[in-house]
């Protein structure tokens, strides 16, 4: 079993914390500080409880103003990295939102080594109009860290982080951020732009099928965001967007040799190939499996899987896959009758049942 992303908080990593710190404040209590971090309630928390501890009891052995703390913490901050150096961004979130300019400069700091997309929505809900003027100048940095935090820090539905209903409802803001990082060079940033078009998708998909039909096909970049961020909107074969994209006639094409397991345990994978085949090249095609889970009390879900996506210029083509029916936090299976389908460019071309026992 992998380990918990909440225990990367070692005790030799509160140590190296506290060295950091000390080398920056002389008069700071290491000892001290590790015994709190340590204390009675620390097994019970999870990873961002465990931030927010870290965050709390910085705040406690630094009895300094909020600006001083700041000196302090941002050269300690060189030393960490990662999603579990967020400690110090949410520091800011915490103890920061009364001060503006000194926590704008902070945050640009952290984020160098780790994110600070998480603490900067605080900000925005705080206050908007400022904030999204400071991203606006993070996306003309010449830092790509910089430029994806403007994007990835106003996204509406950020996994992990709290929403931003404004956001979900109007993202006029948000497309003024995408259209001043549409053109990066970085895939860093493309990747971020293009996630956020995908989350603005889910609320507004009007808003993004415009943006794609604007942008797609000025540059190889911005065909690369367009598509990434139209993944919501193909997998619910939207008929506008699969256009846009080329995925429109799958007439031609035929699925022969579909071979899947008819039964399988729990915990084993489902195992399933086939060929597909045309007259002519095949084209565009848009090829993806669907899984009709069955639940309890007699329910069901069906649930897309991307096999392809691509121009396919030969007239046949062989696919082998697998599906793991083990059971995961995000996915409880059970035992009964299930079926899987063969999808072309969002049309179903055979579907056979199996059975999970």
């Amino acid at each position: 079993m992998a380990e918990q992303l909440k225990n990367v908080y070692t005790k030799e990593y509160i140590n190296n914390l506290a060295k950091k710190i000390k080398e920056n404040y002389q008069k700071f209590d290491s000892d001290s500080f590790i015994n709190s971090i340590f204390n009675s309630t620390w097994e019970t928390l999870e990873l961002k409880m465990r931030m927010r501890h870290i965050a709390v009891t910085l705040n406690t052995f630094l009895p300094l103003s909020y600006k001083e703390q700041l000196e302090i913490l941002k050269p300690t901050s060189h030393d960490f990295s990662g999603f579990d150096a967020m400690f110090f961004q949410d520091f800011v979130e915490v103890y920061g939102l009364e001060d503006f300019q000194n926590s704008m400069e902070a945050l640009e700091v952290f984020t160098l080594d780790s994110s600070s997309e998480f603490a900067i929505r605080q900000f925005i809900l705080n206050c908007e109009d400022e904030t999204m003027s400071q991203m606006k100048l993070w996306a003309k940095s010449s830092n790509e860290h910089i430029r994806r935090l403007a994007s990835e820090g106003c996204r509406p539905r950020l996994p992990w982080a709290v929403a931003l209903p404004k956001f979900k409802k109007d993202p006029t803001k948000v497309f003024e951020i995408i259209e001043l990082l549409k053109n990066d060079k970085s895939k860093y940033v493309q990747k971020s732009v293009a996630n956020n078009l995908n989350d603005i998708s889910k609320d507004n998909p009007k808003l993004v099928i415009e943006f794609i039909k604007t942008n797609l096909g000025k540059t190889k970049e911005l065909d690369w965001i367009c598509k990434h961020a139209a993944r919501t909107l193909l997998k619910k074969a939207d008929k506008e967007v699969l256009c846009l994209f080329g995925y429109i006639n799958n007439s031609h094409v035929e699925v022969e040799n579909f071979i899947c397991d008819k039964s399988l345990k729990m915990g084993e994978n489902l195992n399933f190939s086939f060929d597909i085949k045309s007259n002519q090249e095949l084209g565009k095609l848009r090829i993806e499996y669907a899984i009709i889970y069955k639940k309890a009390k007699d329910k069901s879900s069906r649930k897309l899987f991307l096999i392809s996506q691509n121009e396919i210029k030969t007239k046949t083509k062989s696919f082998s896959k697998r599906q793991s029916f083990k059971n995961m936090t995000t996915r409880r299976h059970y035992k009964g009758e299930h079926q899987i389908e063969i999808i072309i460019n969002s049309d179903v071309k055979c579907k056979e049942s199996f059975n999970l026992f």
